[in-house]
């Protein structure tokens, strides 16, 4: 085995991972404590890759664009919360489902009607468009680095958030119970609309990270959040560690089993057979995952702790 392409594909799978932390670690939020199924979770997503891409042709800096879009991103969030989203709280799923998926409609329409509905790439600084080496020949992209090195960084500033601040003593309290937070006279409204506007922030950056590698482009998030919904069941709904952990194991798992599952099969099976049968199970491991998880520990492997 290759063990330089071994190495490239765990990286990639890491990138992979710390993605779908920053898209799932939002949505445990808004279901941990809202109990809402937000399927438009996504459209932040593609919100924020739209308009990462525009400010970087308006300010000439990519950084620059990503310092402005994800507060505005949240602003999205925070207007569609309080527009839309806010009347669901008291629905049952199914309406919620149907009322998000409405909205996903609504994002992907307003989106073609603003940018059009062609793809915008999204050009990087010299200093981020090149290669890194890392061990001896080993060279990685040096976007993909900082990718994987800002998602870790946010998965400890939210760890800091959660764990060591008041918003995120109220956080976990809303967790657990809600009711007993509205008791205290904490205003959970104002609660919930910040904690959806930040998981809309960090779909959006997560967006905003992935556009210059596949550019902006309508329904991106449609597909990813699928795959987010499979992080926070793994993981445990609610959950911060859990999201992470499971965000991490599900993008290795992913990767890697796209990229070697044929050549693991071909050990035991002829090379048609294992090139047929190996892309169609790669597709479906992250599933058989979650239905074995669901089996064996149905809360999820790191379950907010309820009382």
């Amino acid at each position: 085995m290759d063990t330089t392409l071994l190495f490239v594909q765990f990286l990639n799978g890491l990138q992979l991972g710390v993605l779908l932390f920053l898209l799932a670690a939002g949505l445990s939020l808004t279901f941990g404590i809202m109990d809402l199924v937000n399927l438009a979770h996504g459209s932040f997503y593609m919100v924020g890759a739209f308009l990462c891409a525009t400010l970087t042709y308006w300010t000439g800096s990519y950084i620059w664009a990503l310092l402005l879009a994800v507060p505005l991103t949240a602003l999205v969030g925070l207007l569609t919360e309080l527009l839309v989203i806010r009347e669901l709280y008291t629905r049952d799923h199914l309406e919620q489902v149907l009322a998000t998926f409405g909205l996903i409609l609504c994002f992907d329409a307003l989106v073609q009607m603003i940018w059009g509905s062609e793809g915008i790439a999204v050009p990087l600084p010299a200093w981020l468009d090149g290669r890194v080496a890392l061990i001896g020949s080993i060279e990685v992209p040096t976007f993909r680095l900082l990718i994987i090195g800002a998602g870790l960084a946010i998965a400890a500033g939210l760890y800091g958030l959660v764990n060591h601040t008041r918003l995120g003593m109220l956080i976990r309290a809303g967790a657990s119970n809600r009711t007993m937070v509205a008791a205290h006279g904490i205003n959970i409204r104002l609660l919930f609309s910040a904690v959806f506007a930040l998981g809309a922030a960090l779909a959006g950056l997560a967006g905003m990270l992935i556009a210059p590698i596949t550019e902006a482009s309508i329904g991106m998030g449609n597909q990813i959040i699928i795959t987010a919904f499979v992080v926070i069941v793994v993981g445990g709904v609610g959950s911060m560690k859990g999201a992470f952990v499971s965000a991490l194991l599900i993008g290795l798992i992913d990767t890697l089993g796209r990229s070697y599952l044929d050549t693991i099969f071909k050990l035991f099976m002829s090379t048609k057979a294992a090139e047929t049968a190996a892309p169609a199970l790669s597709a479906m491991l992250i599933y058989i995952l979650m239905a074995v998880v669901l089996a064996l520990r149905p809360q999820g492997l790191f379950p907010a702790k309820v009382r």
